[in-house]
């Protein structure tokens, strides 16, 4: 990968102890491991040198992060560490320069430094912590219980004010105990992800388990921090590291299609669309397979994966005909189809149906089958690109409107779906409880 400027990967929380730093270091280890020609380096604006326990070699830490706001490039900062991963030294005595939280992401504009940067941050929003949310390509957010989740606004609300796009933003489920049991029997990790995704956070497909031996990795006679990577295999904690690795390996290669790429309209689109929004839209109709333009039909996007695109309208009434719904679409409205877990339902080939008005009023429901070669198994194959086994207490939204879908894939469209989407999900979410 030939890029000037890093793909800068921020791990931040205003909460401590929800697992920050040990995602910001085992991700460096496990992508330098998936992409060993790639260039990773890691740095901690925290003053709890965990950064220098897993990779300094030797005593010899070298110069510090300061030097990122004293004008020194990143590339004459960073040191080769254990596991290929370089790092640059943290600093306990680290001092605002300035108040411009633009101020890292100009530095990591001349800094010679290509590959993945990953940055840790402090607890709380302060000037590092803001230059390093600005600075980012994509954001990683744990959470493990209701208070961080509750937390993510401040820092949704802080990236808006300094100008950055809240789509770097991605909420990753940290320190989950699968042992708890929520009312309902609900998971931790379900909870999280439907509770994040009601607020209309994105969620990474995959969570970070709360485990004992992981837990040792930091505390033992020496002070060095070991790896999940190499003393921690064989457990979920390995496997969850190495799907997070892939998902920022993916956000950095491309992720998807270029976006002159995704659909064709007659017409430009008269407002601006954002690349990551449109790196997660499907070309072609997820039921017939042919090409959309966005001229007719639904929008609908995958709760899971933000996997969004259109349905062509002969498509999206094909849906309606093979459902068995106690009331009739209304115009303006959404239809939300849920898959329950395996294991949770001895009907797991049925989905549910949720048919919501223009103000996220619930108006009706119903069922659909989702196997044996059905119409809805198909589109759920092809809207969320995985298999029904696959699908965990999954829900797919699809708008229910006259005129051209293509609106909601720009900036006041877009919105607009995304409140639609809090109300219904709100409803879905309160029926599940």
């Amino acid at each position: 990968m030939e890029q000037s400027y890093p793909f800068v990967v921020t791990v931040a929380s205003e909460k401590g102890g929800v697992g920050k730093t040990t995602i910001a270091t085992n991700l460096a280890v496990f992508l330098k491991a998936l992409r060993e020609d790639l260039p990773v380096t890691i740095a901690s604006f925290d003053n709890h040198f965990s950064v220098d326990s897993m990779f300094a070699i030797g005593r010899h830490y070298g110069p510090s992060v300061a030097g990122l706001f004293d004008g020194t490039p990143a590339a004459d900062l960073a040191q080769m560490g254990e596991f290929g991963v370089q790092f640059l030294a943290s600093d306990r005595g680290l001092s605002p320069p300035d108040d411009d939280p633009g101020h890292l992401r100009r530095a990591l504009a001349r800094s010679g430094l290509s590959g993945i940067l990953v940055l840790d941050t402090r607890p709380i929003l302060d000037y590092f912590t803001q230059n390093a949310l600005l600075a980012a390509d994509l954001v990683l957010i744990p959470v493990k219980d209701r208070a961080s989740l509750v937390n993510v606004a401040s820092i949704r609300q802080t990236l808006e004010q300094i100008g950055g796009d809240p789509e770097k933003l991605w909420l990753v489920p940290s320190l989950v105990d699968k042992r708890l049991k929520l009312r309902g029997d609900i998971g931790i990790h379900q909870f999280l992800t439907s509770a994040a995704e009601e607020r209309g956070y994105q969620v990474v497909d995959t969570y970070i388990a709360k485990s004992p031996k992981v837990e040792g990795l930091a505390t033992n006679l020496s002070s060095r921090t070991y790896p999940v990577l190499t003393h921690a295999r064989y457990t979920n904690v390995h496997h969850q590291f190495r799907t997070l690795a892939d998902f920022v390996l993916e956000r950095c290669e491309g992720g998807g299609r270029p976006a002159n790429q995704c659909f064709a309209l007659e017409t430009q689109l008269s407002e601006e669309v954002p690349l990551a929004r449109l790196r997660r839209l499907l070309p072609e109709c997820p039921l017939c397979g042919e090409a959309t333009n966005g001229e007719d039909g639904s929008f609908f996007q995958d709760m899971r994966t933000r996997r969004r695109g259109f349905v062509h309208k002969a498509c999206q009434q094909a849906l309606l005909d093979a459902a068995s719904l106690d009331s009739l679409p209304l115009e303006g409205g959404v239809l939300v189809a849920e898959k329950a877990g395996s294991g949770e339902t001895d009907r797991e080939e049925v989905l549910s149906l949720h048919l919501f008005d223009a103000d996220g009023e619930a108006v009706g429901s119903g069922e659909a089958l989702a196997a044996g070669g059905s119409l809805w198994e198909s589109f759920l194959r092809g809207a969320t690109g995985r298999d029904l086994h696959e699908l965990f207490r999954d829900s797919l939204l699809l708008t229910l409107d006259e005129g051209p879908p293509a609106r909601f894939v720009t900036k006041e469209g877009y919105a607009e779906f995304v409140r639609r989407r809090r109300r219904v999900m709100r409803e879905v979410l309160l029926k599940a409880l």
